[in-house]
């Protein structure tokens, strides 16, 4: 039907990519073709912003060019460490982020340059400096010195580095890297929809990516990470796991971490991220978080996915609860870790809109009234 409404755009098909595929009844997640636990396992951050910008695997050399150009540019001036120290400190560090790329954007020589080769070299400052501001946000807010980052190591270790002041051990690392990774790209989610549609203006790269910030922290998307991370330390013991939740259930309320618009199994990137957690519990001999983590989805597919048939599984946030306890992130920093991995996938959808674009404008179904007769002010 020419008037069907999709609530939420729900099953519309509204581009052509080449960027993911996804198959959400049997679980599959692709980047360009490559498998993402393939790409979780074996590929570096680097490796995949590069695939996804340049729609291939890199070869060493090239992947060495690019990852010394990456790391150049990840130092911030003064200047926005100013603008991060002005920033309320109630704010969310997704607003600081924000706000400092807005501020970046009137430094960037090619701002007003929508060439492929420009958004590219855009793209690389935008990703490099991502979790530098995040970072020393984070420092700034908590009364430290901001920490320069070190260029030769990888994306995730860099970022631990520049939060804490020591450098990771390797399991720590490459849990953070993973991370980076697994978030990096998800076809059409609601920020990349959104810097989309900014790109379709033909808008530059910086208001773009303002875009997919300003959407992502919604609670709904990147910001169900953080209640995720509340729901554990309400629950702070694997026993009261199951309580917890059949208590939340029988009042309506809806388990941050589960359900998701696409997939009708379980996430692909939960798996990893399990993994990712159970790595990291045993690396800490402390598995305190990881089993509440999996007490509490032991009970919520038992509930809702065995009795009630509703297919409702662990999504990407869930087990970056437990993740990031070890990692000691703090809850806040949670949406705006999000966007240092999906940053490579705002700027390669960016890419590719620009290449073939046209305005995205949908039509709405109006079903207000009609032919009302206006009423003077004074008589009403």
């Amino acid at each position: 039907m020419a008037d069907e409404v999709k609530r939420g755009l729900e099953g519309v098909v509204a581009a052509t990519t080449k960027l993911s595929f996804i198959d959400g009844a049997a679980g599959i997640l692709e980047y360009c073709g490559y498998n993402i636990t393939d790409i979780a396992r074996f590929a570096t951050f680097e490796e995949v912003m590069y695939l996804l910008w340049y729609g291939r695997l890199p070869t060493q050399k090239e992947l060495r060019a690019f990852s010394q150009k990456i790391r150049r540019e990840r130092t911030i001036d003064s200047s926005v460490i100013r603008i991060l120290q002005t920033c309320a400190k109630h704010i969310d560090a997704m607003d600081a982020l924000r706000t400092a790329v807005s501020y970046l954007a009137q430094c960037d020589p090619d701002l007003s340059n929508n060439s492929a080769e420009a958004n590219i070299r855009k793209g690389i400052r935008l990703a490099a400096k991502f979790p530098t501001i995040v970072a020393a946000f984070y420092r700034v807010k908590q009364g430290k010195k901001v920490i320069a980052p070190m260029l030769n190591l990888s994306s995730g270790a860099n970022f631990l580095y520049m939060l804490r002041g020591t450098i990771p051990n390797e399991v720590e690392a490459n849990a953070m890297e993973t991370d980076f990774i697994l978030t990096a790209e998800h076809e059409l989610n609601a920020s990349t929809f959104t810097t989309r549609v900014t790109v379709s203006t033909l808008s530059d790269l910086h208001s773009a990516i303002c875009s997919g910030i300003s959407t992502l922290k919604g609670p709904l998307h990147g910001g169900a990470r953080a209640e995720v991370y509340k729901m554990l330390d309400k629950i702070q013991k694997p026993e009261r796991a199951e309580a917890f939740i059949q208590r939340a259930l029988k009042q309506g309320q809806k388990i941050m971490g589960f359900g998701h618009r696409v997939y009708k199994t379980y996430d692909p990137r939960a798996i990893l991220f399990k993994e990712t957690a159970l790595a990291l519990a045993n690396f800490k001999k402390d598995k305190k978080w990881y089993m509440i983590a999996t007490k509490v989805e032991d009970v919520v597919i038992k509930e809702l996915v065995e009795k009630l048939g509703k297919p409702i599984y662990p999504n990407v946030d869930f087990y970056t609860g437990p993740v990031y306890k070890y990692l000691d992130i703090p809850s806040e920093l949670t949406t705006a870790i999000f966007a240092l991995g999906r940053i490579a996938g705002w700027v390669a959808h960016a890419l590719e809109q620009y290449a073939d674009n046209r305005l995205i404008r949908p039509n709405a179904l109006y079903i207000g009234p009609h032919n009302l007769k206006y009423v003077p002010l004074e008589q009403r």
